[in-house]
């Protein structure tokens, strides 16, 4: 099987963690798998077509509705599926519809607990690293929010 990166993929602690948007083809999984990632977070609604066609990626699903922002159990949820998947040298993805919203959220709360930095700071370096990420001010809040709780 060809391997494709999925559209919007970018690495955000290489080897550890990346975003993508919602993968749409076989070869996106099998791209994934390619790049060590053994687990992929689906924050939609729907589970992501032909996840099946990779026995070897784990799929983890967290649903949180499109423009809204993950609870604070859902973040947690979130950071333990990476920490135990890293903590055995395995990458993870996470992905919402187009890779920005909900996904920029959990990569931003990826950033405030292993870079220790702030909320409005990590906001910053994944706007800089996946353009358009965190689309509302709700989800802006969350990140700050997960932040003072982790202070």
């Amino acid at each position: 099987m060809a391997s494709a990166p999925p559209h919007n993929f970018s690495w955000v602690d290489p080897g550890k963690l990346a975003g993508l948007a919602l993968p749409r083809m076989a070869a996106h999984y099998k791209y994934l798998l390619d790049n060590n990632i053994k687990h992929l977070v689906c924050l939609c609604e729907r589970k992501p077509p032909y996840h099946d066609t990779c026995p070897d990626l784990t799929l983890h699903h967290i649903k949180i509705a499109d423009f809204t922002p993950p609870s604070p159990h859902q973040i947690e949820r979130f950071l333990g599926i990476v920490e135990e998947a890293n903590s055995k040298d395995e990458g993870v993805a996470v992905h919402c519809m187009h890779g920005h919203g909900r996904t920029g959220t959990m990569l931003a709360c990826y950033l405030v607990k292993t870079r220790k930095i702030s909320g409005v700071e990590a906001i910053n370096e994944i706007r800089r690293l996946r353009h358009g990420s965190i689309e509302t001010d709700e989800q802006e809040k969350a990140v700050v929010q997960f932040y003072q709780r982790s202070k």
